[in-house]
């Protein structure tokens, strides 16, 4: 079968032409006649996919018993997406829980003591991030950053999503375990 378009005077006299004609005005003027074409906008679906996508990804972190540091940084996906990070091997460090922290490295018995060189106790994010003695000068000056020390400490979500700036710069002025 072929199909040919091609542009018709109207009211011409062509048969085919002229029933076009008449069932459009009875479609448009009957209003026992339903709708039967609904288009919907590529952008309504791509919406619509992606807050699926992002609800699946969502239930699959929180489900997940991986990536906990991670989770208390970042725990809801949609909120990290509309960020702008620019990562650094401390921040990453830091912000995953992986990397030159003493607890890690014990943990997969690279070094034997998972101790923090200031002898207080483990290295691990929290120690270096609200305790560790080593880093006071730079927590100080992230707790200025931040309006003082009043509102300290705050959460790790709000560090790495209200207060970014001022965290990523305390997570690479610190020195991590030299090598």
């Amino acid at each position: 079968m072929k199909v040919e378009f091609r542009w018709i005077t109207a009211h011409a006299g062509k048969e085919g032409n002229e029933l076009v004609d008449r069932l459009a005005k009875e479609a448009s003027t009957d209003p026992n006649i339903e709708e039967c074409y609904r288009k919907i906008p590529k952008s309504v679906i791509s919406k619509k996919i992606k807050e699926l996508y992002l609800k699946q990804w969502q239930n699959e972190w929180n489900t997940t018993a991986k990536g906990g540091t991670t989770k208390s940084f970042y725990p809801h996906i949609e909120q990290r997406l509309t960020l702008k990070i620019s990562p650094t091997p401390n921040f990453t460090t830091i912000v995953t829980g992986h990397g030159k922290i003493n607890s890690y490295l014990h943990r997969f018995k690279i070094i034997e003591n998972p101790e923090c060189p200031c002898n207080r106790e483990d290295q691990t994010v929290d120690h270096i991030l609200y305790r560790c003695v080593l880093h006071e000068q730079e927590r100080n000056r992230l707790k200025a950053d931040i309006n003082g020390a009043g509102k300290w400490p705050v959460s790790k979500n709000i560090l790495a999503t209200k207060y970014y700036k001022y965290f990523k710069f305390f997570a690479d002025s610190i020195v991590l375990n030299k090598e």
